[in-house]
């Protein structure tokens, strides 16, 4: 990695002192020197097309055993079956790579988490920017911050010690059956991890909204509530929907709380008081085997892994799509 990263260095410094990147929008600096400046914007460039460069790198290595995975397993049986059961193959039978059911029990948890720590989190941004005191924002806005920063093996252990016997007692007082690894405790406290982060992210952009709107609706009649709903909260949206997707992509790739919690079993069912996996956890689970790098069960690790990347990047765009139709009714570039 270091020889790749002197390697784009020099590249960049090249080109900068060729002239290639003066057609960039860069606004001119105050050095005197004319050398400063290409220097200047050699090294920024250089730093940009590192991250690039590494990005495409991971993409074209997954990429690449992903399709030795496809080359001898079926894609439609991968893609459209629940069957997930790869050590038949050592039984002397057809192994069976069906994904279904790994990424229906990533998107159950991460829905029990975001329909909890989406309002959650936006509902506690909308305080620390609107009704907090400055007084006990000082001392909320850090401590939500160093619970964002908690890692995910700590919310493992509270989730597989306190939260699952809470939710096997609950659901034995009202007569139903529980296992004492379930999605809905898993759920639950990954919605606890990613609350904090929403909420801290939310809260920047809130306080970036122009105080003029607020007050220009608060002067033509409207309630404090009535204004935050129809002046502040829609030229926010655009910084809500990246602080939300961010916390959606943490939950979907949340490995510890989901092997602590709700074990290690295929399992499509919509009881959140059953067992199931993820694909994150499958992942974790095929490449700390034994197995050789080139079997199929190794590399089906692979083949999850990008189709998570390509679910996760249409997630993105959309995204995307949703906050530049806000930009433009608000006219709003940046919050």
């Amino acid at each position: 990695m270091l020889y790749l990263a002197l390697f784009v260095l020099t590249f960049g410094c090249y080109y900068a002192f060729k002239g290639k990147i003066s057609a960039l929008s860069f606004e001119p600096l105050s050095f005197k020197n004319k050398g400063s400046q290409n220097l200047t914007y050699a090294l920024l460039f250089a730093a940009s097309l590192v991250s690039i460069i590494c990005t495409l790198m991971i993409l074209a290595s997954i990429l690449f055993e992903a399709m030795k995975f496809f080359s001898t397993q079926s894609f439609t049986n991968f893609f459209l079956s629940f069957h997930w059961a790869p050590h038949d193959a050592f039984l002397g039978k057809d192994g069976s790579f069906g994904s279904l059911g790994l990424f229906f029990g990533t998107f159950y948890i991460s829905l029990i988490a975001v329909l909890t720590a989406f309002p959650l989190g936006i509902f506690t941004a909308i305080y620390l920017s609107q009704y907090c005191s400055k007084q006990k924002r000082a001392y909320l806005k850090p401590f939500l911050e160093i619970l964002a920063g908690v890692p995910s093996v700590v919310y493992g252990f509270f989730a597989a010690i306190f939260v699952a016997p809470i939710v096997v007692s609950m659901a034995e007082f009202f007569g139903l059956d529980a296992s004492h690894n379930n999605a809905l405790s898993a759920g639950l406290v990954m919605s606890v991890m990613i609350t904090p982060m929403i909420a801290s992210l939310c809260d920047d952009t809130l306080c970036q909204v122009p105080k003029k709107l607020h007050y220009g609706a608060l002067s033509l009649g409207l309630s404090k509530e009535e204004s935050i709903i129809f002046a502040v909260l829609p030229p926010a949206m655009p910084g809500i929907i990246a602080a939300c997707l961010l916390g959606l992509s943490r939950a979907l790739g949340e490995t510890m709380i989901v092997v602590m919690a709700a074990s290690l079993r295929v399992n499509f069912s919509l009881n959140p008081l059953e067992d199931m996996t993820t694909v994150t956890v499958k992942i974790v689970e095929v490449l700390s085997g034994d197995q050789e790098f080139d079997n199929p069960l190794t590399l089906s690790a692979f083949a999850l892994g990008i189709t998570l990347f390509a679910i996760t990047f249409v997630i993105n765009f959309i995204a995307v799509l949703i906050s530049r139709a806000y930009q433009r009714k608000y006219k709003i570039a940046n919050l």
